[in-house]
C-alpha cells in the first residue's frame, strides 16, 4: 500500500511540474501612464492591449475607452505578467513575459537554476 501511494504522490508532483511549465503566466491589461507607489497600476479591458504582441512591452496600443486616466481618454495599455492584484490595480509584477515565466514555471524557458 506504501509504495502505490509514492507512486501516486510522485505522478502528481509531476503532472503538476509538466503543466506548469506550458502555461502561460497571470496577466492583466493595465494603464502605464496610472502608476502611483501606493496601488500600482490600473487595470483596465484586455481589449485595451494588443492581442497580437503577447508580452512585449511594446505591445502597448493607444485606445479610447471608459477606464481611461483622464487624459482625453487615452490608455497607454500593456500586458503586466504575476502582479498582485486588489481590487482594480494591480503591483509587483513586471511587463515580461519570459521574467514571468521564469519567477513561476521551474525555470522552462531559461536554462539551468540560479
Amino acid at each position: 500500500m506504501r509504495s502505490s501511494t509514492v507512486a501516486l504522490g510522485g505522478m502528481g508532483v509531476l503532472a503538476a511540474a509538466l503543466t506548469s511549465c506550458g502555461s502561460d503566466p497571470d496577466r492583466r491589461c493595465v494603464d502605464r501612464d496610472s502608476y502611483n507607489f501606493t496601488d500600482g497600476y490600473r487595470i483596465v479591458s484586455d481589449s485595451n492591449c494588443a492581442s497580437g504582441a503577447q508580452g512585449s512591452s511594446s505591445s502597448r496600443k493607444g485606445s479610447s475607452g471608459s477606464f481611461g486616466t483622464g487624459k482625453q481618454g487615452r490608455v497607454d495599455a500593456a500586458w503586466y505578467y504575476d502582479a498582485d492584484v486588489t481590487g482594480r490595480r494591480a503591483d509587483y509584477g513586471t511587463f515580461s513575459r519570459s521574467e514571468a515565466v521564469d519567477r513561476n514555471g521551474f525555470g522552462c524557458s531559461g536554462s539551468g537554476g540560479g
